[in-house]
Parts: structure tokens; C-alpha cells; sequence
């Protein structure tokens, strides 16, 4: 099973963009869903997920009120749309998947989830 990132981007301090992962072959609407950044130097970092049943969304302090999680069980698609982009939300964003809570989702490390995807990067500038 391949998760497929999309939609990053150059964007400027303020601006937004919209992140998707699909999950083809998964049984997605058994799976906790998020995403995973990575700033250069550091480690992969939380950022949100999202219930199977869509009833329990959960954010890093940094996004709350800017970031936004939902899924669509039918397409087998997360997405992730950010507002607000500040310069520090640079870095490559991962969605992931584990057959979990969202709450337990965002108390794991990075390498515990069942499926990483490829990365999909996004630069903010000043």
C-alpha cells in the first residue's frame, strides 16, 4: 500500500495551501489518518490526524485555529488544509496512517505508524 501525497508548494507567509493523500488498496475508513512534518535538521514532527469515523480530530499547539484535517472514507483521501502559513511551517509534510485512535496517533513517534507516505514539501517565504 502506497500513500500519495500531493499539493505542496512555494507559498508566502500568510497565504494557504491545501494537502491531499490518497490511500489506493487500503482499508482507509478502518485506519487513523495524519501527517508528519520534517524541518531540515530536525525530526519528523506531529502535526494532525483524524478518526476513523471522523468524531476526534487533534492538532500540534503550533497549527491549532490555522490547520484543518478531514477525510473523505469514500475516496480514500486525507486532506490537510493550512491557513495562515507562517515562514516556521516549512518543512515536508507525510501523511500516515495506523490502525488506531487519532488520540494514540498523536502521541506515537513517526516510525510506529503501519503506513508512511512519501513526503510532499512546503516552503513558505517572507
Amino acid at each position: 500500500v502506497q500513500l500519495q501525497a500531493s499539493g505542496g508548494g512555494l507559498v508566502q507567509a500568510g497565504g494557504s495551501l491545501r494537502l491531499s493523500c490518497a490511500a489506493p488498496g487500503l482499508t482507509f475508513s478502518t485506519y487513523a489518518v495524519g501527517w508528519f512534518r520534517q524541518s531540515p535538521g530536525k525530526e519528523h514532527a506531529f502535526v494532525a490526524a483524524i478518526s476513523r469515523n471522523v468524531d476526534s480530530k487533534y492538532y500540534t499547539d503550533s497549527v491549532k485555529g490555522r490547520f484543518t484535517i478531514t477525510r473523505d472514507n469514500f475516496s480514500n483521501t486525507v486532506y490537510l488544509q493550512m491557513n495562515n502559513l507562517k515562514l516556521e511551517d516549512t518543512a515536508v509534510y507525510f501523511c500516515v496512517a495506523r490502525r488506531t485512535t487519532a488520540h494514540t496517533m498523536s502521541r506515537l513517534p513517526y516510525n510506529a505508524m503501519d503506513y508512511r507516505g512519501k513526503g510532499t514539501q512546503v516552503t513558505v517565504s517572507s
